[in-house]
C-alpha cells in the first residue's frame, strides 16, 4: 500500500472561456444598441403631401398661433389653459352634427410645442378621442 502523499495540483482559473463570453456580449450590445444625437436633428414641420379630404360636418379646427393663442372653429379663446381649452371643444362637439367629432390642430410651425399638447390634453379630457393635424402642401405658399 502506498501511504504516501501525493502531490496536490494547484488550481488553475482558464480565463480564454470568460474572454470569449465577454467579447460575445460586447458585439451584441454594440449591435443591439441605437445611437441618437436628438441636438443635432434639423426638423422643419408641418408639410406633407397628401390629398385633400372632403369637408366633414363633425370637425372641430383648433387653431394654435406662433404665440400659443388658441382658436376653436374660428372663435378666439381668451384663455391658454387645459381647462378653457377643453371647455370650448365641448361646446364645439354639442354644437356639431351628432356622432364622434374629429379635432384638427392646425398649429403653426413655429407654435410652441406645449401649445399643441395642450390641445391634445384638452380633447382627451373632452372625451374626444380623433384628433389628427393639419399641414399643407410642399408646394403651397401659407395664407
Amino acid at each position: 500500500m502506498n501511504f504516501r502523499p501525493r502531490p496536490k495540483e494547484a488550481p488553475e482559473i482558464n480565463l480564454i472561456p470568460f474572454i470569449d463570453v465577454l467579447l460575445v456580449i460586447l458585439i451584441f450590445l454594440m449591435l443591439s444598441t441605437t445611437y441618437s444625437k436628438f441636438t443635432e436633428l434639423q426638423v422643419t414641420l408641418p408639410v406633407a403631401d397628401a390629398e385633400q379630404l372632403r369637408d366633414r360636418p363633425r370637425e372641430i379646427i383648433v387653431a394654435v398661433s406662433p404665440e400659443g393663442r388658441y382658436a376653436v372653429n374660428r372663435d378666439t379663446l381668451d384663455g391658454r389653459s387645459v381647462e378653457h381649452v377643453a371647455r370650448a371643444l365641448q361646446d364645439a362637439a354639442r354644437t356639431s352634427a351628432g356622432g364622434d367629432s374629429v379635432v384638427i390642430i392646425s398649429a403653426d410651425a413655429a407654435a410652441p410645442h406645449q401649445a399643441v399638447i395642450t390641445v391634445m390634453e384638452a380633447a382627451r379630457r373632452a372625451g374626444l378621442a380623433q384628433i389628427t393635424f393639419a399641414t399643407q402642401t410642399a408646394g403651397a405658399t401659407p395664407r
